[in-house]
């Protein structure tokens, strides 16, 4: 085993915040040493608490779509790596899910991402991901998605692809029509290598 291979098995039965957890826990992450693109999100969904594959949901079919890849490539960790805030399903809220547990990031977040070394692309998905990855620019997640331009080619801030961002994406067209044809590029591009 490599020793991210051993972080990763850590990780896997990592029992920290299970007391908060009303579903259980369940982490769920892909990650590789080889993965060119990085997924930063914030905590998996109840559907993805099920199956414990990331994303398999109505958020995955649309970050995929934006991202101008299929199910296979996604799910390649050699390809593309997930890493969310916080790796188990907090439960629900009054207006959705809940915030990722605020435990899981320092425990684990830095010596997971020591060993990405080969990223070329970050894609930093939602508020939670925006106010850890960028947090010398703290600005409202829309204004950060606007001046995408100002972190590219490495980092890509997202909204989060969820259904529930339906209205943002209907307020604000320049996301479609500007950001996400550039985002299918540099990700075409990154492959390609």
């Amino acid at each position: 085993m490599t020793r991210l291979d051993t972080l990763l098995a850590e990780v896997r039965a990592c029992t920290l915040c299970a007391k908060h957890l009303p579903h259980g826990v369940r982490p769920v992450v892909q990650l590789h040493a080889q993965a060119r693109i990085l997924i930063v999100s914030q905590a998996p969904g109840r559907r993805v608490h099920g199956t414990g594959v990331p994303f398999d949901d109505a958020s995955g079919d649309r970050l995929r779509h934006w991202m101008g890849i299929t199910r296979e490539v996604f799910y390649h960790p050699e390809r593309t790596a997930i890493l969310p805030m916080g790796f188990c399903y907090p439960g629900s809220g009054a207006s959705g899910d809940l915030r990722p547990r605020p435990e899981c990031a320092p425990a684990w977040r830095e010596r997971l991402l020591e060993h990405l070394r080969h990223l070329e692309v970050t894609l930093v998905l939602g508020r939670y991901a925006l106010g850890y990855h960028l947090a010398d620019t703290p600005l409202p997640l829309t204004e950060t998605v606007r001046r995408w331009r100002t972190y590219w080619p490495s980092v890509i801030p997202l909204p989060h692809p969820s259904p529930r961002n339906n209205l943002w994406m209907r307020r604000n067209p320049w996301f479609e029509a500007e950001l996400l044809p550039s985002l299918r590029e540099r990700i075409s591009e990154v492959l390609s290598r």
